[in-house]
């Protein structure tokens, strides 16, 4: 009889454990196989960037992917929950309607934290900019060393780190993505004879063009194309020419260089504003204007 009474309390004990343990089980196997779907359906589903490294798409669509994966399985687990505690007969509607008041006031805890990571998702899918590239973000311009789903951290051109949440990034300025481009202006003096000092600045940067150290990293050849001002000191003239991305600052400094040693060989004067002082009795011009 005791055999009995206790065959039949146990019975129902089982088929309940047997239920929530087919629960958990299917949960592990849809996370598992969450895990293996979502990173590949980010990759197929991800527009490509020609420049783009491999590792560099790799490393985009992980963290897409970490994202995701991290939403879902949270999903997962809250109907898991749910689940678990109809099929034990616990009465849930009064858990439901805490969990109701309680994510209300997560939500409002955690509503930047959940921006963080949806923006970040946003930046990464749509390659934003990546680690090694310099933008200006949030009013911060640095060295892109770090982009996470919550925060991305810039390093300044002096050493000085900045981590920014994501959701503060409203648009970035990225200046090495795709090209770059020499925006050089020398200015002259009104003396000098402007298509001799266009000859001498296009010769520079044809010599630029075919040093291998330098010319490899140049997609045009710069040139003078224009007068851009008649200033108070001089004739600015205006050069450009392609680069490749982040090479526009080294080569703008080295043709800057050569320009300046080519004119000195020419005798092609760079005006610059100065005083002359004079000591004693007034200059004999000064004098005659006066009388």
């Amino acid at each position: 009889m005791f055999a009995s009474d206790f065959f039949f309390k146990l019975t129902p004990m089982l088929g309940i454990t047997a239920k929530v343990a087919i629960i958990l089980v299917i949960a592990i196997v849809f996370n598992i196989i969450q895990r293996k779907i979502i990173p590949k359906a980010i990759i197929a589903a991800t527009p490509k960037v020609l420049e783009e490294s491999p590792d560099q798409l790799a490393t985009r669509t992980k963290t897409m992917a970490y994202v995701v994966i991290k939403v879902v399985s949270a999903i997962i687990w809250i109907i898991v929950l749910v689940m678990v505690l109809g099929v034990i007969e616990l009465d849930i509607s009064p858990l439901l309607a805490t969990l109701g008041v309680a994510s209300l006031g997560l939500g409002f805890a955690v509503q930047n934290l959940i921006r963080d990571y949806l923006q970040g998702f946003f930046i990464v899918m749509e390659d934003w900019y990546r680690i090694g590239d310099w933008v200006t973000i949030a009013g911060m311009e640095g060295e892109v060393e770090e982009v996470s789903p919550r925060r991305t951290v810039l390093r300044e051109i002096n050493g000085t780190m900045h981590v920014i949440p994501n959701s503060q990034i409203q648009f970035a300025s990225n200046q090495t993505r795709d090209w770059a481009r020499i925006n050089l202006y020398i200015t002259v003096a009104y003396k000098e004879d402007i298509s001799h000092v266009y000859q001498v600045i296009n010769m520079v940067c044809q010599e630029l063009k075919d040093d291998p150290d330098f010319g490899t990293n140049l997609t045009t050849i710069p040139s003078a194309i224009r007068v851009s001002n008649l200033g108070t000191h001089g004739v600015d003239i205006c050069i450009r020419g392609f680069t490749k991305p982040g090479e526009q600052w080294g080569l703008t400094g080295e043709l800057r260089k050569r320009i300046k040693n080519r004119f000195d060989q020419e005798g092609i004067e760079i005006p610059w504003p100065h005083t002359k002082v004079y000591f004693g009795n007034t200059p004999e011009i000064v004098a005659d204007a006066v009388s």
